[in-house]
């Protein structure tokens, strides 16, 4: 499972993928590369963080 987030919605999306998965997520940087066609999976702001298992 893999969720993209905003700077705004990072805590909702950790919180989310830990009540979800009941493991605790990694949460990586996305590279300057990806940021302008990822979009935050809570609003349509570009995403800054992925929150995953991996």
């Amino acid at each position: 499972m893999e969720k993209y987030s905003c700077e705004s919605h990072i805590d909702h999306a950790l919180d989310m993928f830990v009540a979800q998965q009941k493991v605790f997520p990694i949460m990586d940087k996305i590279e300057e590369d990806k940021k302008l066609s990822t979009k935050c999976s809570y609003c349509e702001q570009a995403a800054e963080y992925i929150v995953s298992s991996k």
